[in-house]
């Protein structure tokens, strides 16, 4: 009988494989899928998990392990990287990182995957609460008076800008708007939230004014043989992009002299508090901002009270700081 040939060492992982080639795909996927199906997760976050996670496993390959072989030590330093190295990352966005972290190796404990959770001492950055910016009401009303004429392009950009300052949405729920998400008539407004979950939000008598006349004078034209349901379309006819939207609110913050103070998530910081300061409640304010906890919403109750008193300290006579 002839000896047995020597056993081949097998090769070092390569670092520049793809994490399907490392093993580790089909635990993404897997959790990825989780969060879509059974939590309802909007596409955007699927993908900031997806490239929080591929992050993660490339900086695992480079010592030799496996998402499913890491430990507490290894998430730490992960974090710390990424802390530390320029560019340096934002506390929300190291924030954002362990909260995904989380979830995923407790999946993968459900799952029966892993023994023992590393996340269960991680701790995330500490917070810094920075308030949003926001327009007063007098800057509101330039920027929406900026959209001039009646041509279609003209009549979509009043349009978007008055419905999104008068219902507070967020980029994702402007342009996912449909025809049939509208009642003009009640002056009631569906949108979509994170996680796809609904919501009615009432409609102010000027933004109703400007949806019909885009929806009777601008859409068609831009629409013209297509058929799309979409609200909102650029000037081929096409749904609204997040680029596009990010666009028009730029050039019109431009025009209103506004543009170093400008997103689109500002138009949703100021509805927030201009109905806290005329009066809205807490509660009522989170049903229409589609916030899952109280405590998103509360962050306006502290602006809200930084304006008062800034407005106080600015005209009483005998109240100077």
């Amino acid at each position: 009988m002839s000896p047995a040939a020597p056993a081949v060492p097998s090769a070092p992982p390569d670092p520049t494989a793809p994490a399907a080639a490392r093993g580790s795909e089909p635990l993404i996927l897997d959790f990825l899928a989780y969060l879509e199906l059974e939590r309802g997760l909007s596409r955007n976050t699927l993908e900031a998990y997806r490239t929080d996670l591929l992050q993660f496993d490339e900086f695992l390959d480079r010592r030799r392990l496996r998402l499913a072989k890491a430990g507490h030590g290894d998430l730490a330093a992960f974090l710390s990287e990424l802390a530390s190295t320029p560019p340096q990352k934002a506390p929300a966005t190291l924030g954002r990182k362990v909260a995904c972290l989380r979830s995923f190796y407790r999946h993968l404990r459900r799952e029966g995957l892993i023994e023992h959770d590393p996340t269960a001492e991680l701790r995330g950055p500490r917070k810094t609460q920075r308030l949003p910016r926001v327009l007063t009401r007098e800057e509101v009303a330039r920027l929406l008076r900026e959209p001039r004429g009646s041509e279609p392009l003209a009549l979509r950009d009043r349009a978007l800008l008055e419905v999104m300052y008068a219902c507070g949405l967020r980029v994702s729920e402007a342009i996912g708007l449909e025809l049939t998400d509208l009642d003009l008539d009640e002056r009631m407004l569906r949108a979509r939230g994170k996680g796809s979950k609904e919501r009615l939000v009432p409609v102010g008598r000027q933004a109703v004014t400007a949806l019909r006349s885009y929806c009777r004078h601008g859409r068609p034209i831009l629409l013209g043989a297509k058929a799309k349901s979409t609200l909102f379309l650029s000037r081929r006819g096409s749904p609204l992009t997040r680029q596009g939207l990010y666009q028009i609110v730029q050039a019109h913050a431009r025009g209103a002299g506004l543009s170093e103070r400008m997103s689109p998530h500002t138009l949703r910081h100021s509805f927030a508090t201009h109905l806290l300061a005329g009066g809205c409640d807490l509660r009522s304010l989170q049903e229409m901002l589609g916030h899952a906890d109280l405590a998103t919403t509360q962050v306006y109750t502290h602006l809200s009270a930084e304006r008062l008193k800034d407005a106080y300290f600015s005209a009483h006579p005998r109240a100077s700081r």
